[in-house]
C-alpha cells in the first residue's frame, strides 16, 4: 500500500518584530524607536532647525547666485567686513584724538605749571594775530599750536584768550655753535598747523635758536609764571 507524499506548504514568513517598523524607500524621514518602543520621526535639519531658518533668510536676502558690484557674494561680504573695521578704527582713533585734546587735557601744554614740552620749532611770517596784535618778524613773539589756544578759551572772541601775552621760554642746542641757546617769547598768535607742543615763531626768534634755512628743528619749552587758564 503507497503511501502520498504531503504536499509541499509555502515556507513561513518570519514573524515581525512588533518594534520594528517597515520604512518605504521613498520616505525620507528618519524613523527611530524610544526605549519604550515608541517610533518617532524627525523631519531633515530638525536638530538644526533655527540654523536652517537663519540660513534661508540670508539666502533671501542676499541670494549666492546673484552678483554684487561684480562681486560674488563672499567676496562682497568680505570687503563690506573690512570696510566696516576700518570705519570702527577711524572712530575710534578719533574719538581718542578728541580725548587726547580736550580741553584741559593732561597731554596739553597749558600754563598750569613749568613742565617743559618738547616739539617742532617752525617761523612764519608775521602780521595781525589771533590775539588782536600786529607784529613784525623782527619781535619776540610766538604763536602757539591751535590746540592749546582753543582748550584755553572762554569766549568766541580770539582776542580775549589768556594765553594772549603770556610768555614762554624756548630752548635748544645749536649744533653750529655747540652750544645751548634760549629766548624769551610773548604768545599773540594762534598756529593751525602745529601739534600740541610745536610753537611757530617769528623769523628773528628763529635765527636765535637756530639757522633760518633748517626751516623745522626740535624745541624745548616751558611757559614763565604759570597759571590757570580755567
Amino acid at each position: 500500500m503507497s503511501t502520498q507524499a504531503p504536499a509541499p506548504t509555502a515556507p513561513q514568513q518570519p514573524l515581525s518584530d512588533p518594534n520594528t517598523i517597515q520604512i518605504p524607500e521613498w520616505d525620507s524621514n528618519a524613523v527611530h524607536t524610544s526605549k519604550d518602543g515608541v517610533a518617532t520621526t524627525s523631519q531633515p535639519g530638525a536638530h538644526h532647525g533655527g540654523k536652517a531658518v537663519l540660513q534661508e533668510k540670508f539666502n533671501a536676502v542676499l541670494p549666492r547666485s546673484r552678483s554684487y558690484f561684480g562681486l560674488k557674494r563672499r567676496t562682497f561680504l568680505i570687503v563690506v567686513a573690512c570696510a566696516f573695521l576700518a570705519l570702527l578704527a577711524l572712530i575710534i582713533g578719533l574719538a581718542v584724538g578728541l580725548t587726547k585734546h580736550s580741553k584741559g587735557g593732561q597731554n596739553l601744554p597749558l600754563p598750569t605749571n613749568s613742565e617743559q614740552h618738547e616739539g617742532d620749532l617752525t617761523y612764519y611770517g608775521t602780521g595781525l594775530g589771533s590775539c588782536g596784535l600786529t607784529s613784525t618778524d623782527s619781535d619776540m613773539i610766538v604763536a602757539v599750536s591751535h590746540y592749546v589756544f582753543d582748550a584755553a578759551s572762554r569766549s568766541s572772541d580770539p582776542n580775549q584768550n589768556p594765553l594772549c601775552g603770556l610768555k614762554l621760554r624756548a630752548s635748544r642746542y645749536d649744533e653750529q655753535v655747540g652750544e645751548r641757546r634760549s629766548v624769551d617769547l610773548k604768545v599773540v598768535d594762534r598756529c593751525v598747523g602745529c601739534a600740541a607742543t610745536d610753537i611757530d615763531v617769528s623769523p628773528a626768534a628763529f635765527d636765535k635758536l637756530a639757522a633760518r634755512a633748517s626751516g623745522r628743528v626740535d624745541v624745548t619749552w616751558a611757559w614763565l609764571s604759570p597759571q590757570a587758564t580755567a
